[in-house]
C-alpha cells in the first residue's frame, strides 16, 4: 500500500481530493493536515509515501515545509495549486508531478503512476526533495536554501549548506561533516565543489572542501603545513598549493 498525506487549508479541496484517493485500491490516506506546521508534524509521526502539498497556505507555506523536512524516509511529493505558474515551476524544480485544482481523475492516475514508479527508490525522492527545496518565487536569491543530500545505512537525509562544515573524500567514499553527524555523501567532491562554487565552500586539500563560515583557527605546522581547526573541533590539513588562498580568504 501506498500511504499518503493530505496537505491544505481548504476542507473542500481535501474532501475532494480524498474521495478521489478512496478509489484507489492501493492508496492508503494515513492523514490529514490543513496547515505547514500540522503537515509537518504528521509527516514525521506518519511516515507517509506521498504528500499531496498545496503550496499556497497560510503561515508555513507548500516549499517551506518541504524546506523543513528532516528524517531519513522522506515522501514523494505531489504539488497541489490552483495556478499554473506555480505547478509548472514546482515540477521543473524537482516535484514529482504536479495536480491543478480542481484536481481531475485521469490526471490524479497519472501522478499515482508516477507514484508506483518511484516508490523505494530513496535516493531518487531524496534527490527530488532536495531540489524542490531549492525552489520558491526567486530560487536566484535562496542560494542557501540548497539542500545536500547524505546517506546512514539505508536512509538518506537533506542538510542544508549551512549545516555542513565540510566535505572529506576517503578513496572513493565522500563524507559530510556537520556539527552533529558524519553521513556519505551522494556526489563527488568535484561535483559538490562545482554545485556550491557561488557559496563560501573552498578546497583546502584535494581531499577536503570546507565551508569558510566554519573556520575556527588556522594554524602553521610549519612553513609548508598549516592545521584548519572547525567549529566542531575536527582538524584538517591544507596543502601547501591552497594555504595562501585560504590565508587571503579569512584576512
Amino acid at each position: 500500500m501506498i500511504k499518503s498525506l493530505i496537505v491544505d487549508d481548504e476542507p473542500i479541496a481535501r474532501q475532494v481530493l480524498r474521495e478521489e484517493l478512496e478509489d484507489v485500491r492501493d492508496v492508503q490516506i494515513v492523514g490529514e493536515a490543513e496547515n505547514g506546521e500540522d503537515a509537518l508534524r504528521k509527516i514525521a509521526a506518519l511516515e507517509p509515501d506521498v504528500v499531496f502539498l498545496d503550496l499556497q497556505m497560510p503561515g508555513i507555506a507548500g516549499f517551506d515545509v518541504v524546506r523543513k523536512l528532516e528524517g531519513g524516509k522522506l515522501p514523494i511529493i505531489i504539488i497541489v495549486t490552483a495556478y499554473d505558474q506555480h505547478a509548472i515551476q514546482a515540477f521543473e524544480a524537482g516535484a514529482i508531478d504536479y495536480l491543478l485544482k480542481p484536481v481531475n481523475r485521469s490526471r490524479l492516475r497519472k501522478a499515482l503512476d508516477r507514484v508506483r514508479q518511484l516508490h523505494g527508490k530513496r535516493l531518487e525522492i531524496a534527490k527530488s526533495v532536495a531540489e524542490l527545496a531549492a525552489a520558491g518565487p526567486d530560487p536566484r536569491a535562496n542560494a542557501r536554501t540548497r539542500k545536500i543530500v547524505g546517506r546512514q545505512g539505508e536512509e538518506y537525509y537533506l542538510l542544508g549548506v549551512d549545516e555542513v562544515l565540510a566535505f572529506q573524500a576517503d578513496g572513493e567514499l565522500v563524507w559530510i561533516i556537520s556539527g552533529r553527524q558524519r553521513l556519505l555523501a551522494t556526489e563527488s567532491l568535484r561535483s559538490l565543489e562545482e554545485r556550491l562554487k557561488d557559496l563560501p565552500f573552498r578546497r583546502v586539500h584535494r581531499n577536503a572542501l570546507v565551508n569558510m563560515n566554519h573556520i575556527r583557527k588556522m594554524s602553521s605546522l610549519s612553513s609548508n603545513r598549516w592545521l584548519l581547526t572547525l567549529a566542531n573541533g575536527q582538524e584538517l590539513i591544507v596543502s601547501k598549493r591552497q594555504a595562501q588562498a585560504v590565508r587571503d580568504i579569512l584576512r
